[in-house]
């Protein structure tokens, strides 16, 4: 393989992941015996939405349960435009993902031996396993990241940011040019898993960590890869209200399972609403919940969750983490009820792929919150996030065991540098972003953004790794005028957006 002398060549691997999240991690332990190298910001389990999530993994477990009746839910939260052909493969392997990971080591919440069943919006019934109360991520990634550190076949490359897949002269995407602080390295490989989550982390209001700001998605867009369903994000209804108009940053969750668990959410009066919005009241839909909480906070009411009768002085001990947040905020929810606000949580589209998690360029996969596999639909039901990470990614993982892509040809000169975006203009995107494509749409408002997101890029050098971002969230802009399908918002009229 050629390649310019001031990069560093590193050694072949037989798969190469972009991302050590659940679906990443998942990919690389399935993939034995191939030789995996997994390229990642980060150590695994140190950070990550994988180990920020609360919510559990969903699983048909119960006696009155069934694979068929949680793809039932899954795809009434998606408003029918799922794929249902991968909806069954995701709800068919659900209780094989929950004994693999209990072979890996991770402890689920128990009762008399028995896993505990929490049931969270839109399901049916009880069926998500939780870990430690609202932990469940960073235990899936903890013993993700243990059995991957013990894996023979696993080289662990953090502190890389990928800045450019690697392609040969008919476009075959055959490795990735990472940055590893002081110089440009190239890892080439057989089979390229872009495994580097959503894009939620764009917008001012988030419940994600930074490194979610679809620059993985990015990469494959920059490539030449298909993009499909940018347009729909969701927006978790209960994210931790700012005391005060921050510019931007990360809210801390509160978790699904408050509201499973019989919290409620009030008004500044303290009426609850949500039983005038929805037949499943608190437990309705995400977007239905967020939809209801935007306007009432749009119209200036606070709106409050509730969680004094149904967890009150548990609090500590059922949802540690939420506790630990809402604490550090100056708010005891054992006493008092938590200010609350919709928030970037979850991005249903990325990388169009197929049943087998391939892109539309050879030698490309994706899998987790980077692929649009088509099983959300508009709208994630809860706690299908984790499980299609890790259902999807061990999937992979076998099928690059038994069968590896043909080597591609010379890999052509890196086509990016390494400049990310500079901080005041990712300030200034998040606050166009949350403003004009978020809760609330209009072909005025998308129209500003995408002639702002031009306006930006116009004095950029095109090379720019942080330009190709700016080229991203300009698609994503672009989806949404295409179909104004919004989840968690509504279509405005222009003058109410102009207003």
């Amino acid at each position: 393989m050629r390649t310019p002398p001031d990069f560093i060549v590193c050694p072949r691997s037989d798969v190469l992941v972009i991302g050590a999240g659940a679906a990443g991690l998942s990919v690389a332990l399935a993939a034995a015996p191939r030789t995996v190298r997994v390229l990642s910001l980060a150590e695994p389990a140190r950070d990550g939405a994988s180990t920020w999530a609360q919510g559990g993994i969903a699983a048909a477990l119960g006696k009155q349960d069934s694979p068929a009746l949680h793809a039932a839910d899954t795809l009434a939260a998606g408003q029918y435009l799922n794929q249902p052909e991968a909806v069954a493969r995701l709800t068919a392997a659900a209780a094989s993902v929950i004994d693999w990971l209990q072979t890996l080591g991770a402890h689920f919440d128990r009762r008399d031996d028995v896993l505990l069943l929490g049931r969270e919006a839109a399901h049916g019934q009880a069926r998500i396993v939780h870990a430690h109360g609202d932990a469940t991520g960073a235990e899936v990634m903890r013993a993700l990241g243990a059995a991957s550190r013990a894996a023979a076949h696993i080289e662990l490359a953090p502190a890389r940011c990928v800045i450019a897949l690697a392609q040969d002269a008919l476009a075959r995407v055959i490795g990735a040019w990472a940055w590893n602080g002081q110089a440009l390295e190239l890892w080439p490989a057989r089979a390229i898993v872009l495994a580097s989550g959503g894009y939620a982390a764009l917008y001012r209001y988030t419940t994600n960590p930074t490194a979610s700001d679809g620059s993985g998605v990015a990469l494959a867009l920059a490539a030449g890869a298909q993009l499909a369903d940018l347009e729909f994000v969701q927006f978790h209804p209960t994210a931790l209200a700012p005391r005060d108009a921050v510019r931007s940053g990360q809210l801390p969750l509160l978790t699904e399972a408050l509201r499973g668990a019989g919290a409620t959410l009030i008004d500044a009066h303290g009426a609850r609403f949500m039983l005038a919005e929805h037949a499943l009241a608190e437990l309705a839909p995400r977007d239905v919940v967020a939809r209801a909480i935007a306007a009432r906070r749009l119209a200036d009411t606070q709106v409050y969750l509730d969680a004094r009768v149904a967890v009150g002085a548990e609090f500590p001990q059922r949802f540690p983490t939420v506790f630990a947040a809402c604490m550090q905020a100056g708010i005891d929810p054992r006493v008092q009820p938590i200010p609350v606000t919709p928030a970037a949580h979850y991005c249903m589209g990325g990388v169009r792929t197929d049943a087998q998690a391939r892109s539309t360029l050879d030698g490309l996969y994706a899998v987790g919150e980077a692929a649009a596999s088509g099983v959300h639909g508009a709208n994630r039901l809860a706690s299908n996030s984790l499980l299609e990470g890790l259902a999807f990614g061990r999937e992979l993982g076998l099928t690059l065991a038994a069968t590896l892509p043909q080597e591609g040809g010379v890999t052509q000169p890196c086509p990016r540098h390494f400049a990310p975006l500079p901080a005041p203009l990712r300030v200034a995107l998040a606050d166009m972003l949350w403003a004009q494509a978020g809760l609330a749409r209009s072909e005025y408002g998308l129209a500003l953004a995408a002639a702002q997101i031009g306006h930006w890029l116009e004095p950029m050098d095109a090379t720019a790794s942080g330009a190709d971002l700016l080229r991203f969230a300009a698609a994503a802009v672009a989806a949404m005028r295409a179909r104004r399908h919004s989840i968690g918002a509504h279509w405005r009229s222009d003058a109410q957006q102009a207003a």
